[in-house]
Parts: structure tokens; sequence; C-alpha cells
């Protein structure tokens, strides 16, 4: 077989395989996600209750099942306070702090980049309603 068809037939029929970035941004840019690790990092521990009011628009069942998430992918240390009231807090876990410079290098690309897209968005709209 020829190389790239080597590289075909040895990804089958998965298609995380095709692009194997699929995984990573699966997991790091739903739609959430991307908002809890970000101020997690950016304001360190929180409580549940800061998390909802930091995090506009998010309903405390979506915020607890993507923590849990979180949780599982190793990404938030989820620490539970046995006081009375109990106390639980969450912060970015050494895992989820390495995807920081991932995202000063998204920021970076939106701050340089947003007004172009929004531009094309406005010349595809014009250009669609001209039909």
């Amino acid at each position: 077989m020829a190389g790239g068809a080597t590289w075909t037939a040895s990804i089958g029929a998965d298609p995380r395989l095709a692009c194997p970035i699929s995984p990573v941004v699966d997991m790091v840019f739903s739609r959430w996600t991307t908002p809890i690790l970000w101020t997690l990092h950016a304001h360190g521990r929180q409580r549940f209750v800061e998390l909802e009011r930091r995090i506009t628009d998010i309903t405390p069942k979506v915020l607890t099942q993507r923590l849990r998430q979180l949780e599982r992918d190793g990404l938030v240390v989820r620490t539970y306070h046995p006081e009375v009231p109990p106390r639980v807090e969450y912060e970015i876990s050494d895992l989820g702090r390495s995807l920081a410079p991932l995202f000063a290098q998204l920021a970076e690309w939106g701050a340089g980049h947003l007004d172009e897209v929004e531009q094309a968005r406005r010349d595809y709209d014009d250009a669609d309603a001209a039909r």
C-alpha cells in the first residue's frame, strides 16, 4: 500500500482517528466546559454558587453535570468539607491548568480575528439575502 492508503486503512471506521484532536475538542470545548474551566483558572477555587454567579445562563442541573464530567476527566478537583452546613469547592486541576496556553492562544486568535469573522458573516448574509 502507498503511504496514504496505509494511513487511511489504519483509521478504519473510527472517525476520531481521522481527526486526532476530535476527542480533545469534544471534551474541552463543549458548550459549558470552557466557561467553567476559564472561571476556575481565572478566579481560583470556587463554591458551586460562586460558579453559578460568574457563569450566567447556566442552569444548576447543567452546571452539576458538567462539573461531574470535568471531575471524571481529571480537569477539575472537587473538595468536600464535612462541616455544618457541608461545603463543597471546585478548583481546576494541574491537568486542567495545562490547557491554559491553548486557551491563551484561542483568546489571542479571537482578539485578532473575530472582527473578520463578523464581517464575513455580514457579507455572507447580505449575499444570501440578495439571492
